[in-house]
């Protein structure tokens, strides 16, 4: 069973299947129910996806997990937000919706296996599945399939993992598919193409509050800290400041309970600057970590080039993580993923960092 979403790469993927010799059928997942306010088009994906599976000659399905998806990751998604974090809803999208809902749902319509669009790569060595990065490493997904274990990756196919994105695209175009020459889908889709403070303001009453530089003066206002990462430049909207050069502004912090927002100057602001991080209990692709201390490399963020580092795992199951170079704007809420090479290893949570402390800096802190 192929999770079919109306895009190139699924599309693709079908067709690789087809001519496996694999008995493949499509299913459409419809993950948020839309309000008519956004650009989620899932009713144009819906159709895009059948028309594929039209022009191949497979089966198609549909099925609504807008309520699990509400349950396992929306609701995630706001309570990260309230406190100040910075969430990934693809991780958990994937852990919760399409290696766990859609699994159950191909396997009670008779499939013994599952396939998607992903670009990334599985394969079996010393008696365990691995999780392999792509071939295209523009285009790698393993990052956000770090959350998958041994029992989702022995029922998946990643048809496409193999092939760069150009080839997909070409492949798609000689098949003539109606998809060859479709956009790809950014950003998250329950917000689609609306703005998203005014999407986040419908869920987490946003108020005004004080911007304030690292020396605790107030140098403007904004409208919630919600809106808000570490190392963000954009819609800070700072004018100038007197005494202060003519050089944009970062978010070095955020105080959720007195709504004041921190910022620096400089994209390198000694403020966004960490060695070590603390994270929550770690998920590990072979079902145990390597060892309880080891070396490897890692991504704090999707588009990162890959930094050394040393794991300490902790009775709990967290970790304490020391980064070899310092590293900018490392951010509780997202993950932080490990690799031995190729191999996706696992990952986990950010809890915190030894970035360097403000009083009422979310983020900073030295790892408990």
């Amino acid at each position: 069973m192929l999770g079919v979403s109306g895009g190139v790469d699924s599309s693709v993927a079908a067709l690789l299947l087809q001519r496996s010799g694999a008995a493949v059928e499509g299913l459409f997942m419809r993950n948020w129910d839309e309000d008519g306010t956004g650009e989620c088009r899932a009713e144009d994906d819906r159709r895009d996806a059948l028309a594929v599976c039209g022009r191949l000659g497979i089966p198609f399905h549909a099925r609504n997990f807008a309520s699990e998806y509400w349950d396992g990751v929306f609701q995630h998604f706001i309570a990260e937000y309230r406190v100040g974090r910075t969430p990934n809803p693809d991780v958990l999208c994937n852990r919760e919706i399409k290696f766990k809902t859609f699994l159950d749902a191909a396997h009670d319509l008779g499939a013994q296996r599952i396939a998607t669009g992903h670009y990334a790569r599985i394969d079996r060595h010393a008696g365990r599945w691995r999780l392999l990065r792509a071939v295209d490493a523009g285009k790698d997904q393993s990052y956000f399939l770090h959350q998958l274990g041994q029992e989702q990756l022995a029922a998946t196919v990643f048809p496409i993992g193999d092939l760069p994105k150009a080839s997909v695209r070409a492949l798609a175009r000689e098949a003539d598919l109606p998809t060859h020459a479709k956009k790809d889908s950014t950003g998250i889709c329950f917000i689609g193409e609306r703005d998203f403070r005014q999407f986040l303001s419908r869920y987490i009453p946003m108020q005004t509050g004080e911007i304030h530089d690292a020396q605790g003066r107030r140098i403007g206002e904004h409208p919630g800290v919600y809106f808000y990462t570490l190392g963000q430049r954009e819609g800070l909207q700072i004018g100038g400041v007197r005494g202060r050069a003519a050089a944009p502004w970062y978010v070095i912090g955020k105080d959720v309970a007195t709504n004041v927002l921190y910022v620096d100057q400089g994209h390198d602001s000694a403020w966004l600057f960490s060695r070590q991080l603390r994270s929550e209990a770690a998920h590990w692709i072979a079902g145990a970590p390597a060892s309880t201390t080891f070396a490897c490399t890692a991504k704090t963020r999707y588009r990162q080039a890959d930094v050394t580092c040393t794991v300490a795992v902790r009775d709990d199951g967290t970790l304490d993580v020391a980064f070899d170079a310092p590293q900018r704007a490392v951010t509780p809420g997202q993950s932080v993923v490990f690799y031995a090479d190729q191999e996706c290893l696992g990952g986990a949570v950010i809890a915190s960092t030894d970035a360097p402390t403000l009083p009422g800096i979310s983020h900073a802190g030295p790892a408990p």
